[in-house]
């Protein structure tokens, strides 16, 4: 680690050429972080995750400056403001479904953590900000085949399902209950029950874990059933 810390003792200091290859690294890192959002067409891609980055890295240096030019003020001040804000830009990007889905929480935490790197390179500190911004990117990436298989093979499933209204509801719940599925959390859904079809949303959860797919099809296969959809 000492070798690191007196190759970068160079770049440490607030310098017009720190300061532009600390531009240029918080605009990598960031692109870093934002290629996989921008590839899965999430709400925030790769040129927020770069401004973001970007931005960040300018307020700390701003604050190091302040600091070193004044020796005056609070060195991290500036660097809290910007964790705290960030917030409100993550929470734009969170949306509720009309089937009370959350979308959005991934990108949310994307966007502050490249604004927590982009505060550790406007402060000098690449190591931790090249660590920082590779094991986010192998979190996005690696894992998410391992989230999306460990979700559909719970016991527990959330769907919204659309029945006609010759058939009742409790006739359904019945019908679940007897394949070994206990439904639970039954949400009308008022704006859908108009005409021959009632809808509503509710969670299953079967007796030992198993593939949504089959969940999904046993619900479809029931008598009145006329949509299904995993949410």
């Amino acid at each position: 680690m000492d070798y690191f810390v007196t190759a970068f003792d160079g770049i440490r200091t607030l310098t017009p050429l720190a300061v532009m290859i600390r531009a240029v690294v918080a605009v990598i890192v960031g692109g870093i972080i934002g290629l996989e959002r921008g590839m899965k067409n999430r709400p925030a891609g790769l040129r927020t995750h770069m401004l973001v980055c970007l931005g960040a890295c300018a307020i700390m240096m701003t604050n190091q400056y302040v600091y070193q030019c004044f020796h005056t003020g609070d060195p991290v001040r500036l660097g809290a403001q910007v964790i705290s804000g960030i917030g409100f830009l993550g929470a734009g990007t969170i949306i509720v479904t009309r089937h009370n889905q959350i979308k959005g929480l991934t990108t949310a935490a994307g966007l502050w953590a490249s604004a927590c790197i982009g505060l550790s390179i406007g402060l000098g500190l690449y190591e931790i900000a090249f660590i920082g911004a590779l094991m986010v990117f192998l979190v996005l990436t690696t894992l998410h085949e391992m989230d999306y298989r460990m979700r559909r093979n719970t016991r527990v499933v959330e769907v919204y399902v659309e029945l006609n209204k010759k058939t009742a509801l409790g006739d359904f719940l019945r019908n679940i209950r007897a394949l070994g599925i206990e439904p639970s959390g039954i949400q009308l859904e008022h704006d859908e029950m108009t005409g021959n079809t009632l809808a509503f949303v509710v969670t299953l959860k079967g007796s030992k874990p198993h593939s949504h797919n089959n969940t999904l099809a046993a619900v479809r296969g029931m008598k009145g059933v006329t949509y299904v959809e995993e949410l």
